[in-house]
């Protein structure tokens, strides 16, 4: 492995830290994007259970939002009842969409970064592409014209064209697969997240009127 670094030259070294960036990210959005920290399937219908003829007290609502994303939107609705019992439907949903809000921005985190590597990935080859065939170039000049060239230099600067090029497609491919990935993943959360916000704030309409 280490020979291939030293045939790919020093701009392979960009594609390395990319490499190692992706797959920090990848492992990263793996972990928080779990179902149980993010919407517990029945996690809606505890709530509302629990809260069927009045709203908790703030330990159990405590307990709610330190659960999941999903809890936090939750939460946030009986923290607004708990505050102020009158509160219109306006002030639950706005209240709750400014949470839902916070919630999106911590589950779309990484991903611009993750879609930014596997766009630069093949660029980044293509520079070593470049710069290979500028040695190439290069060891033809040195040799005055000479058939062959300078075989050594020639076969260096093959070596850094083909390796980034290949460095730089596996690098972002990967990334791409994986961004499309956690990019439909975040969007069915987010779907649950608005859909289970819009059934909670008509039971919390309910709420208001005991």
């Amino acid at each position: 492995m280490f020979s291939i670094i030293q045939a790919a030259g020093w701009p392979i070294w960009p594609l390395i830290a990319c490499s190692i960036l992706a797959l920090a990210l990848v492992i990263e959005r793996f972990l928080s994007l779990k179902t149980t920290k993010v919407a517990p399937p029945r996690l809606l219908d505890e709530a509302l259970a629990v809260s069927r003829t009045s709203v908790p007290t703030p330990d159990v609502v405590t307990q709610l939002e330190q659960n999941s994303a999903l809890g936090e939107v939750l939460a946030s609705g009986f923290r607004a009842l708990n505050s102020d019992p009158r509160c219109t439907e306006v002030d639950l949903r706005a209240t709750m969409e400014n949470t839902g809000r916070a919630v999106a921005h911590r589950l779309e985190r990484y991903l611009s970064a993750l879609a930014t590597i596997a766009s630069a990935a093949p660029l980044l080859g293509l520079l070593g592409t470049v710069i290979g065939m500028i040695e190439i170039f290069g060891s033809q000049s040195s040799a005055g014209g000479a058939p062959g060239g300078n075989p050594a230099q020639l076969a260096h600067g093959i070596s850094v064209a083909l390796y980034n090029t290949a460095f730089g497609l596996i690098i972002a491919i990967p990334a791409l697969i994986f961004w499309r990935y956690f990019r439909g993943r975040v969007d069915e959360y987010l779907l649950t997240l608005e859909l289970s916000a819009e059934r909670f704030v008509r039971h919390l309409n309910t709420l208001r009127g005991k």
